[in-house]
């Protein structure tokens, strides 16, 4: 990788601002280190479950790399994990980069209370919009320091440098699987990909949500069979998203919303009611191979040179 660079992307990281943390209410989930064995399976909402039988997605793989392992959120349901995998084989074979994966859950989902009020179920993954040359091939530090800017100029009236059109064929595939029930995107990258895919069906799938202008987030549906699992109550309206409804988001009231996602400190988490068979996820015994599947594909030669 081009070592000036790799050198922005660490200093993009290493001077992002860091508001003072929450205190946290006591937390069982964040302490799990390992999936719960047996079959996957979620259960409850998106803010207000957990998952059985989750995989870990391996740290590189081919397209993609995992930011941030220490936080220990890169579970998933399997589904998710699949979902992962092939979008990053996808977005490397038609030479669009390498995926920087953030964030999906923890080994048994449920809250995040330092972050994330959904990525409970194993069904949501946060994607950075800025993408690793091929071939990138990073540290242990890299993957703790390296950042990605916002893409949306300070008025959230335009894009600025760092857009890249890329981003709009990425966002194009992963909405277009038909497992994605919504993918979040700023406001403003809705407009701007409006502007060229407008009337297509798979723009309904991108929904604008302040706070998703440095990184995309996909929502997966419930998988079938799944019993237990709550899809959003609130379906997808019909068209494009193009329209009146994206325009609202551009009020002065709006904007000021906004700005104060950028700039001051979220209030205090709060622990969901979770269903009652979550209970019985916490307390179930772990599932170690699905937890190591991540930490050799990092340390083993010949993963990391089948993942190139």
């Amino acid at each position: 990788m081009n070592r000036a660079a790799l050198a922005l992307l660490v200093s993009l990281g290493a001077t992002s601002v860091c508001l003072a943390a929450a205190r946290l209410p006591d937390d069982p989930w964040r302490d799990v280190r390992q999936p719960a064995a047996g079959p996957a399976e979620s259960f409850g909402g998106y803010d207000d479950g957990c998952v059985r039988g989750a995989r870990a997605l391996p740290l590189s793989g081919p397209g993609f790399e995992v930011m941030r392992p220490e936080r220990h959120r890169y579970f998933g349901h399997p589904r998710l994990v699949a979902f992962v995998e092939q979008l990053a084989r996808r977005v490397s074979s038609d030479g669009l980069g390498t995926l920087m994966i953030g964030d999906l859950g923890q080994p048994r989902g449920g809250p995040t209370l330092s972050g994330h009020a959904s990525h409970q179920t194993g069904l949501d993954v946060d994607i950075w919009y800025r993408q690793l040359p091929a071939g990138a091939r990073l540290t242990r530090r890299d993957r703790e320091k390296m950042s990605t800017p916002a893409m949306v100029q300070p008025d959230f009236e335009r894009l600025n440098r760092h857009w890249n059109p890329n981003e709009m064929e990425i966002l194009r595939l992963a909405a277009s699987d038909p497992a994605v029930d919504r993918i979040f995107v700023d406001p403003m990258i809705k407009k701007t990909i409006c502007g060229r895919y407008g009337g297509a069906p798979w723009l309904a799938h991108l929904r604008p949500w302040w706070g998703h202008d440095d990184h995309f987030h996909v929502r997966l549906n419930c998988p079938p069979g799944d019993a237990q699992c709550v899809n959003r109550a609130d379906p997808l309206p019909p068209g494009d998203g193009c329209d009146a409804t994206l325009e609202a988001w551009f009020t002065p009231q709006s904007k000021e919303h906004a700005r104060k996602l950028r700039t001051e400190p979220s209030p205090p988490p709060t622990m969901p009611k979770l269903p009652d068979a979550c209970a019985a996820v916490l307390a179930e015994q772990p599932g170690a191979p699905s937890y190591l599947t991540a930490k050799t594909a990092e340390r083993s030669p010949a993963s990391a040179k089948a993942s190139r």
